[in-house]
């Protein structure tokens, strides 16, 4: 089945609820007294000091991203630390996210050669300066751009949302799409038997191994909550996590389903809009139960997958041709059903396809042209990686992305999943 033959893939977008984000903007502005004071900023100094041995030498101004806040406290040795706190009113589930990007990073520090910041400590709010919440420590990795740098078109505002360049040299082009090609690889190499976030083995005395234990906390859920009316107790339970991969998607269904019954403001336009987004959330509901929304035929193996792994937060350096320098933001990272990381990156053109100006057609003959370098790039990586020993034939990913284009896998998880079924 091809997903864009149906109506229902071209409609509106459940916009956010702009109430909600009043509220969440609101208590960014409390918290943000909280924080930028003097004596704050003595507190984070003295915290970040206790942990990162060594002279101060710089403060830097607190930096904003999605969902926290990042201090960064330069040595005189050169070298810097950075501590990092979950935005009120942004990240709803602090603690929660907190603790599952500290158990992730460790995991991928140990078990991939991607540079991961290493974490100097993490503590929980009792620990933090008043009023700032639970917070992490971490080495500072020194970089001057993101990869989203390398690709954007000229001209665009940073505040703007970024888009490939139509005219981009076709060896940078190459080489960002091979480094995240190699990213991407040394992720999904990783697999567990159940669906969820992973921590670490209470029984390890070494602290090397982890099983999943908890929801999978993903972007969407964060965001369904956050400004989508959804009540918290309407996820699924911290602890609860999932066997097979129709399992979850009903479970996602379901919960769209309370989404669209939940959200007060900008939810709908009208009777017949509501009538679209409900019939496709029962359409996706319907498939989920039937379950012709998974295509893979393995069972109980689940990969390692980051709802936010995209340029944006790939570290790099332009002085030496963007070559990566790490990779952060790991909070929404999770066992996932295969069909999630068997899909091409969305990230491919930076902009999505909702937000595609020339509409949906155009993004889609213009991403899958560059769906082919990428593939040829992930293809070229694949059988560099496996010649090193770093993945095994049996990670390849090329086939399986090809597959999931060409079989409409893509649409279905990228419209109804990854959009948190925002669109009719």
């Amino acid at each position: 089945m091809n997903p864009k033959m149906s109506p229902i893939m071209n409609g509106k977008l459940m916009y956010f609820d702009e109430v909600a984000w009043d509220r969440s903007d609101d208590e960014l502005s409390s918290w943000k007294t909280t924080l930028f004071t003097s004596e704050s900023m003595k507190r984070i100094t003295t915290l970040i000091k206790t942990h990162r041995q060594g002279i101060a030498d710089q403060l830097f101004t607190p930096q904003k991203g999605s969902f926290n806040m990042i201090i960064r406290l330069r040595f005189i040795d050169g070298a810097s630390a950075v501590i990092r706190f979950p935005i009120p009113g942004y990240s709803i589930f602090p603690d929660e996210k907190l603790h599952h990007e500290v158990s992730v990073m460790r995991f991928l520090e140990r078990n991939t050669g991607i540079r991961i910041p290493h974490i100097l400590h993490h503590g929980s709010r009792a620990e933090s300066p008043p009023g700032l919440g639970p917070f992490i420590i971490m080495e500072y990795i020194d970089h001057n751009a993101d990869l989203v740098d390398a690709l954007n078109a000229p001209g665009i505002p940073d505040e703007e949302r970024p888009a490939l360049d139509p005219n981009i040299d076709e060896d940078r082009l190459r080489s960002v799409y091979n480094q995240m090609a190699g990213l991407l690889l040394q992720v999904a190499k990783h697999s567990f038997p159940r669906i969820g976030c992973i921590s670490n083995a209470a029984a390890d005395e070494f602290d090397d191994e982890c099983v999943v234990e908890h929801r999978p906390l993903s972007i969407n859920m964060n965001e369904l909550v956050q400004v989508g009316g959804v009540r918290a107790e309407d996820l699924p339970g911290m602890s609860e996590t999932f066997a097979s991969g129709a399992e979850y998607l009903l479970a996602l269904g379901e919960l769209h389903m309370t989404h669209l019954s939940s959200q007060r403001n900008d939810a709908i336009d009208d009777a017949e809009d509501c009538r679209m987004k409900y019939i496709a959330r029962c359409l996706f509901r319907k498939l989920a139960r039937e379950g012709r929304l998974c295509w893979t035929s393995e069972e109980g193996v689940f990969k390692l997958f980051c709802d936010d792994l995209r340029p944006a937060n790939v570290l790099a350096n332009s002085d030496l041709g963007y070559e990566i320098s790490g990779a952060i933001d790991w909070e929404f990272t999770y066992a996932a059903p295969l069909e999630f990381v068997y899909s091409p990156p969305c990230w491919l053109l930076l902009e999505r396809p909702e937000y595609w100006e020339d509409g949906l057609d155009d993004w889609e003959r213009v991403y899958e042209a560059r769906l082919e370098v990428f593939l040829q790039e992930l293809r070229m990586r694949e059988d560099v990686d496996i010649q090193r020993g770093v993945i095994g034939e049996e990670n390849r990913l090329s086939g399986h992305m090809r597959e999931s284009w060409d079989n409409g896998g893509f649409w279905l998880l990228e419209l109804f999943y990854v959009l948190g079924l925002i669109l009719t």
